[in-house]
């Protein structure tokens, strides 16, 4: 008989979480698991790249409200959980140290949002084998699903989190297993929680080359990437960890150098957009810092550019980056606390300095050295990325 294996995620919308869970849906071995997905939020363009064999459970209404604007959920009646919501937001602002959103008080809401919604949502009535958190929140899985065996992902650097440990301890102590999608992800989680050293395992995202590159092979708009120009692509969320303000600047650096042929565009959406949208004007850079928004397939983005750059402050294990190597790209990331765990530097890419400075000299060293460009292409394009063999480390854990 079939184990009965639950996976949870918030919605999926587009992003490296998203797209690495969906890599490991089509590379699952459905002969051997039954496989239920708890999206809280059916919401994403991503939905429709699920496998067939995957059984997307009903929307619960009362799980779709932690990342909805609270006026939102108000308009929908869950007036109870909004109080919450705004209950969250103001202790977190009491307790956070920092005032940056994406570093300070944000993350503790979240927590806290999660902790006191509980005895307001319903807990799933079948009883399952395995049950996987891919992705916040946590706490779902943690107390409103039964299962013999429990276990959760970790994507992110926990060294740039502001965290309240007792809170998300609770539920990390409910389940057996804690996978990282890299082992400096990894080291920063126990940093904050070395008490769980004995649950946490390292497996990497699951990449599909295949359909990485089938989906290259679509065309773009003609007139959205002129290909005389130096075209930088970079995909990711807009949000301040992302670095894109740093990627701005860094691009007037080279414009004021005069290469002014330079052209980087983004693919991705988020919250700091309007933010982002006055640093180009600022920079007068509406023709040359191009925001795509967002885009169901990125890839054939990807596949246009001359180099692709990851500007992130912080990133637990960037999937982009590992996509933009199976499209044979020369890379730039910053010097973020796990790069070394994604970038050769020199070889199969460069980690340049995280700062203006950093990125403007590494893309103009990358364009002005075609035989380092290269030299970085020869190293990755005969690489097989792929790495199904990974799931035979969930695998061993499921039982």
């Amino acid at each position: 008989m079939k184990k009965q294996i639950l996976i949870s995620v918030y919605d999926m919308e587009i992003g490296g979480i998203e797209r690495s869970l969906i890599n490991m849906l089509e590379s699952f071995d459905y002969e051997k698991y039954e496989v239920d997905l708890l999206i809280c939020h059916h919401s994403g363009d991503l939905m429709s790249f699920l496998p067939d064999n995957v059984n997307v459970l009903p929307q619960i209404e009362s799980y779709t409200v932690f990342r909805k604007p609270v006026s939102q959920c108000l308009k929908e009646g869950h007036y109870t959980l909004s109080v919450v919501r705004i209950l969250s937001k103001t202790i977190a602002n009491i307790k956070s140290k920092k005032r940056n959103l994406e570093e300070g008080a944000g993350y503790i809401q979240m927590q806290l949002a999660s902790k006191y919604s509980r005895p307001f949502i319903p807990r799933l009535s079948k009883k399952y084998d395995v049950a996987i958190s891919y992705a916040w929140p946590h706490d779902l899985v943690a107390n409103k699903v039964k299962a013999i065996k429990k276990i959760a992902w970790i994507h992110t650097d926990y060294s740039k989190l502001e965290i309240d440990n007792n809170i998300d301890l609770n539920s990390w102590n409910q389940f057996q297993h804690i996978i990282s999608v890299s082992d400096e992800c990894k080291n920063s989680f126990l940093a904050q929680y070395p008490i769980l050293k004995d649950k946490v395992k390292t497996i990497e995202n699951i990449n599909s080359p295949v359909f990485i590159k089938n989906m290259a092979q679509e065309k773009i708009e003609s007139n959205e990437l002129n290909p005389s120009n130096f075209n930088i692509i970079s995909v990711g969320r807009l949000s301040y960890v992302k670095g894109f303000d740093l990627a701005v600047k860094a691009l007037r650096k080279l414009h004021d150098k005069g290469l002014t042929n330079i052209k980087w565009y983004v693919v991705g959406f988020g919250g700091y957009e309007e933010e982002l949208c006055k640093i180009i004007v600022q920079n007068r850079l509406r023709d040359s810092f191009i925001l795509l928004g967002k885009k169901k397939n990125p890839y054939n983005y990807m596949q246009m550019c001359d180099i692709y750059v990851q500007p992130s402050r912080y990133e637990g294990k960037a999937v982009t980056v590992t996509e933009a190597k199976i499209l044979g790209k020369p890379i730039i990331i910053t010097n973020y606390p796990t790069s070394k765990s994604q970038i050769y530097h020199r070889v199969d890419g460069l980690i340049c300095d995280l700062s203006v400075e950093g990125i403007a000299n590494g893309i103009e060293e990358l364009y002005v050295n075609t035989d380092l460009r290269s030299s970085l292409v020869n190293q990755i394009q005969d690489v097989d990325y792929s790495n199904r063999h990974e799931l035979k480390k969930l695998y061993s854990l499921i039982g």
